[in-house]
Parts: C-alpha cells; sequence; structure tokens
C-alpha cells in the first residue's frame, strides 16, 4: 500500500509539472503569435519617394511595436486559435489594445506588401474596369483617396476597399482602424489599399506637406498586388 501511495504521488507530480510545462509552452506560443513581416525590398530601395530612414524606423520600431502590444494584449484577454481577419471582424468584443495593435499590425502588414521600388504603375483587368465604372478614371479615383487622407484629422488611414456586395469605395479611418473592423458600420469591406497618413509615415521627409507624401505614394505603389487582391476578393463573392 505504501508504495502504490509512493506511485500516486508520483504520478501525480509529473501530471502536474507536464501541465505546468504545458501551459507555460502555450502561453509562449501566444506571445509570439504574430511577427513582423519581413519586407521584400531594402529600406532604401522606394528612395526618392519614400526615404530608408523613415522606411527602417517605420518598420522596425512603429510596426514591431503593434506586433509586440497586439501579442500582449492576446495573452492578457486569452483569445486563442484566430486569425488576424477574425480578430478584426469581431473587434468591438476587445478592449482598445487589441483594437489598436490588430489594426496596426494588419495595416502596416498590407501597406509594405503593396509598395515596390519597380511597380506596375497602372491597374488592369477587372480592378481597372471596376475603378472607371466607378470613379469615371485612376486619376479621379487618385484624387479621391488623397482627399481622403488630407480629410483625415490627425493619425489614420486612406483606404481604397471593396464593399461585400463587390462595389469598390474610398474612406478614410482614424488611428488603426479599417474596414473589416466591425466598428465600421458605414464602410465595411475589405481593403485592397491602404496609404498611412499617420505622421511617423512621411515626416521625416516631408515634414508637415501630407499631399506631397501622397501624391509620391503613387510612384510606389505596385498595382500588380492590389489587382491580385481585388481578383481574390471577387472571386469568393461570385
Amino acid at each position: 500500500m505504501i508504495l502504490i501511495k509512493q506511485l500516486n504521488c508520483c504520478f501525480i507530480k509529473i501530471y502536474y509539472l507536464a501541465l505546468t510545462y504545458h501551459n507555460k509552452i502555450t502561453k509562449l506560443n501566444s506571445m509570439n503569435r504574430f511577427q513582423l513581416p519581413d519586407l521584400s525590398y531594402s529600406y532604401g530601395a522606394l528612395e526618392p519617394y519614400f526615404d530608408q530612414e523613415t522606411m527602417h524606423i517605420h518598420h522596425q520600431r512603429h510596426h514591431q511595436t503593434y506586433v509586440d502590444n497586439l501579442n500582449k494584449a492576446l495573452v492578457d484577454t486569452r483569445i486563442e486559435s484566430i486569425e488576424l481577419d477574425d480578430i478584426l471582424g469581431q473587434v468591438s468584443q476587445y478592449g482598445s489594445a487589441v483594437r489598436n495593435n490588430a489594426g496596426g499590425h494588419y495595416n502596416h502588414s498590407l501597406f509594405w506588401e503593396i509598395l515596390s521600388p519597380t511597380p506596375k504603375t497602372i491597374p488592369t483587368g477587372r480592378l481597372a474596369n471596376e475603378i472607371d465604372a466607378v470613379f469615371g478614371s485612376l486619376d479621379e479615383l487618385k484624387m479621391r483617396i488623397k482627399n481622403a487622407g488630407l480629410g483625415q484629422f490627425g493619425s489614420g488611414w486612406s483606404w481604397l476597399y471593396v464593399k461585400y456586395n463587390g462595389t469598390l469605395d474610398v474612406v478614410a479611418t482614424s488611428n488603426q482602424d479599417n474596414p473589416l473592423m466591425n466598428t465600421q458600420l458605414a464602410s465595411r469591406g475589405v481593403p485592397v489599399l491602404g496609404v498611412d497618413v499617420w505622421e511617423h509615415a512621411y515626416y521625416l521627409k516631408y515634414q508637415n506637406k501630407r499631399a506631397d507624401y501622397l501624391d509620391a505614394f503613387w510612384s510606389v505603389l505596385d498595382w500588380s498586388v492590389v489587382e491580385k487582391k481585388y481578383d481574390r476578393i471577387i472571386d469568393k463573392l461570385i
């Protein structure tokens, strides 16, 4: 009997040690769930439109901070096994830490992806046809996006997004909000193009000249990436 009791005690200790280890690993993994994405180009590759120092600080410091704070917020709120798009789609259920940092991570990840030192400068295919149908011309779309960015008081973003009925629209959002969030009651959809109008995105080069920065954006926007995003969304809706 004594031996059996001793064995039982050993098994219980082993069980709790294993459970503690599992919990620590789970927490560690959840703390590092999201990672800073690598850029497909060097920090200086978008010169002279976006300067090297701004790109480095914007990516390595600002975006990294959103990633770090998002991982911490997810541990604190015990959100498990959920994708970033899903978090944004039900972001009203969470606090401001999740909303701000999940938005910051999503928005910047999209921003880096649509930039290129060798961009396709004019859209074609279904996206080009829809732009003409909705806005009248590419120039008019560019003006709408620029005006949305200029009209955003303080920090935020200017977006081209696909509504859930398949049509395109332009909207500005404050801080790190975006059209995926269920807090965007009048402008929900899936972004295909976003322009960061926080001062940290342009101030070292353009100072307070946000309009000049928004004009420069078109010289490094890769429409081929935007087209692919648009086509994937439309194919799901058909």
